[in-house]
């Protein structure tokens, strides 16, 4: 299995006013060991405007090449063209082309999507459409996606809409397409499945927690984010990304049934939110490879 972490812990939330710039970041994952890098695509990362053109990709693929470090996907940033609004569609759409141009160019296998809208934007009653309206779209940007042999992967999280773990399924289900697949963070997953953080209407939660989440996305994952998690909120907002070992997941227990997972080639370390996450890249890798050991010596 090959590790990395994602950009976006350095320039997101305690880092926003200061944040660590990308060719330092990847610096950094580099000098610690990780395989590789999760891209942030947003400001100050690597952004469509900081990076509009084949030749800066170019340059930027060969500074990453000369650091050893691969890819394992881009969170792109399609807020300007939020899908829960239905005038947005084909907005959305060239908006997503551009983000899988940038993503083929560099390449970067996997691109993370999200709902963008907060779990309150519509209705409990508004919320079947709502669901049914942006799977459709995804259902389009699925296909875009496949042709340039890049996978769209989803991050539900109790931030944003859609955060119950049957319209997690439902979602899957309905946008119906082979190369459209969901991201298992392993926070937020508790936070979605046990602690039914941010839910509209009636609570939903799993009495076997994480695990009975694992299993009932089976075969619908695409890619896989670790950190631990104290069942709390960052902010009364989304998970708090708590640092390994400080939290409430048994990742000994979990290890096992995460790398039974088809076709994931990456886990991506997200220290998201976190302050002082800097300081943590070296710590962390070494918790997750310690995981990996006893399993590889088994093999």
């Amino acid at each position: 299995m090959k590790i990395s972490l994602g950009s976006w812990a350095f320039s997101f939330g305690p880092y926003s006013d200061n944040p660590i710039l990308f060719d330092r970041t990847a610096r950094r994952l580099a000098e610690a060991g990780y395989d590789g890098i999760e891209i942030c695509g947003f400001p100050p990362h690597v952004t469509l405007d900081a990076c509009p053109t084949s030749a800066k990709r170019a340059e930027l693929s060969r500074f990453l090449d000369d650091l050893g470090l691969g890819r394992s996907g881009y969170a792109a940033d399609l807020a300007p063209a939020n899908p829960l609004n239905r005038e947005n569609e084909q907005k959305y759409l060239d908006l997503f082309q551009r983000n899988i141009e940038l993503c083929s160019d560099l390449r970067i296998p996997a691109i993370r999507v999200d709902t963008v809208a907060g779990p309150n934007a519509v209705t409990v009653e508004e919320t079947p459409a709502a669901l049914s309206r942006i799977a459709s779209l995804w259902h389009k940007a699925a296909g875009l996606a496949q042709k340039a042999g890049i996978r769209m992967v989803w991050e539900f999280e109790p931030g944003f809409l859609f955060n119950k773990p049957s319209e997690i399924l439902s979602m899957h289900q309905q946008a119906d397409h082979p190369n459209f697949r969901i991201m298992f963070d392993v926070c937020h997953a508790y936070m979605c499945g046990v602690m039914a953080a941010r839910q509209q209407g009636a609570r939903e939660t799993l009495a076997g927690g994480v695990d009975e989440f694992l299993r009932m996305l089976d075969g619908r994952i695409g890619a896989i984010h670790l950190i631990d998690s104290d069942g709390t909120l960052h902010h009364d907002e989304t998970s708090t990304h708590r640092p390994f070992g400080e939290g409430v997941i048994d990742f000994q227990a979990l290890t096992p049934k995460l790398l039974a997972v088809p076709g994931i080639e990456w886990w991506c370390i997200d220290l998201c939110f976190w302050a002082g996450s800097w300081e943590l890249v070296d710590s962390s890798l070494a918790f997750v490879r310690n995981l990996l050991q006893p399993m590889a010596a088994g093999s």
